[in-house]
């Protein structure tokens, strides 16, 4: 599950696109403006982010070199209706992680998506594991020793969060950047909620928190048993 932008100014196709990923459980967002989307992705943290060459007031090849550039560390996968060796290198030359010419099925851009992701958090399986939980990406299911445990989509989002970045401690602010929507109207307080109904959900009594508290600065992903 995965923060997406679709930056494409053909509505029909950013919708289908869009639909498409939504039914992996992606978080999928759309921008039909290259430098609005540029302000968004220098704002708010997307994991992937699937960008068009042309677009209105700034073309993708100059909206990915100024966002890497900036730092920006979101898989890229650009689109184009030019298929010519030399457009794709400038594209990955621009810092584009891969390229794909249009027209293009939706399957082959998910499982490029998924790749992406597994490449950028160094994670090769659907299935996860962390103390005695299994997190299965793919069919969208957590299990605790075993039995399932339901959760809701957010809070499914934001274990994955956590899990993806075990040694990482994130403030809420850049938690809700992450996981929830860029025009949300969630408050700090809300993730703070949803992190104490994950520990209900999931921490063993007497063991230490699957969510840590570092008091002054945030939260991370508690630690293994047998780690210090």
């Amino acid at each position: 599950m995965a923060k997406i932008l679709i930056v494409e100014d053909e509505n029909d196709l950013a919708q289908l696109v869009k639909n498409w990923l939504g039914r992996e459980h992606h978080l999928v967002e759309t921008s039909d403006d290259g430098l609005e989307a540029l302000i968004r992705m220098e704002t708010n943290k997307y994991d992937v982010v699937i960008l068009d060459v042309m677009l209105p007031s700034l073309n993708g090849m100059e909206l990915c070199r100024r966002y890497r550039k900036g730092g920006g560390a979101a898989g890229i996968i650009m689109l184009t209706a030019k298929g010519h060796v030399d457009d794709k290198e400038s594209g990955l030359d621009a810092g584009a992680d891969d390229y794909m010419t249009k027209p293009f099925q939706l399957k082959e851009l998910a499982a490029r998506v998924r790749a992406v992701l597994r490449r950028n958090h160094g994670q090769t399986m659907d299935v996860i594991k962390f103390r005695d939980l299994e997190i299965d990406i793919h069919e969208f299911k957590v299990t605790k020793g075993g039995t399932e445990v339901h959760l809701l989509p957010k809070e499914f989002r934001l274990l994955e969060f956590f899990v993806r970045h075990p040694h990482q401690v994130f403030s809420a602010e850049e938690i809700l950047a992450s996981v929830w929507e860029s025009d949300t109207e969630a408050l700090l307080d809300t993730v703070r909620g949803h992190i104490t109904r994950l520990r209900k959900k999931l921490d063993t009594p007497g063991s230490m928190s699957i969510i840590a508290t570092v008091y002054g600065v945030g939260y991370k992903l508690g630690e293994q048993r047998g780690e210090k």
